[in-house]
């Protein structure tokens, strides 16, 4: 049967977008999400986490928000010791690709030490995309054994990654015939999400903030579970079950 994977991304960024996780799992269609190690909501999406183990759990390598797990590094933060905003790789840039290696790392690490078991790579902004850093995020995905997101163009076919990458869930889950079109070209599809509920702390660090309600919405929403509940061409999955 295809596969269709439902994946957060942020999950550790605070409380508030832990719990709209935790909620989109419990009480709807989300089945995936991965985890910020460096952002203050990091312990709490720990303890969540052994309460709702069903949940896989990837890691969200994160290069453009908060300060960095590694505290020795000087090329990818500003003068305040925190990561630069995406904004800086949008131009030309000079940085130490070590430091995104090892940083990177050190996150994935954290993550293990936590006793996750990830079950894949992505990364928060797309910042694999930025520069050439696709190297970095796939030599990581081949020395931890761990899937990816496939946000990229994929010329290796033995890469394990979802055939489909989808960006908009909203467009996706409007009916039974914008799930099946996800299928036509692909056996196994990834959408985006980024449910939350708004607290104090999310308000006041991200320019993303009332439609992660919405889509928190949209993924517990009877309609959607019924739209799930009734279709017969995928199944929810992890990234596992690649």
């Amino acid at each position: 049967m295809k596969k269709l994977i439902i994946n957060a991304d942020d999950f550790g960024y605070c409380k508030g977008v832990n719990y709209g996780i935790i909620e989109a799992h419990i009480d709807g269609v989300l089945t995936s999400t991965t985890m910020m190690a460096n952002m203050p909501g990091f312990d709490h999406a720990v303890e969540l986490h052994h309460q709702y183990p069903n949940l896989g759990i990837g890691v969200h390598l994160n290069l453009t928000t908060g300060s960095p797990v590694l505290n020795h590094l000087k090329t990818i933060v500003d003068t305040e010791g925190n990561f630069r905003n995406q904004a800086y790789y949008k131009g030309s840039f000079i940085i130490n690709q070590k430091e995104i290696y090892d940083e990177w790392k050190a996150q994935i690490e954290k993550i293990l030490a936590a006793g996750i078991q990830p079950t894949h790579l992505d990364a928060h902004h797309h910042a694999n995309l930025f520069g050439d850093f696709n190297r970095i995020y796939l030599r990581l995905a081949d020395e931890y054994n761990l899937p990816v997101r496939n946000n990229f163009k994929n010329q290796d076919p033995t890469r394990k990654t979802t055939e489909g990458f989808v960006y908009t869930m909203e467009t996706a889950l409007q009916s039974e015939d914008t799930l099946n079109e996800l299928f036509e070209m692909h056996d196994s599809v990834e959408i985006m999400c980024h449910p939350a509920f708004l607290d104090k702390f999310l308000l006041a660090s991200s320019s993303y903030t009332y439609p992660r309600t919405e889509e928190l919405d949209l993924l517990t929403h009877p309609t959607t579970k019924e739209l799930f509940r009734s279709q017969s061409l995928f199944e929810l999955a992890t990234f596992k079950q690649l």
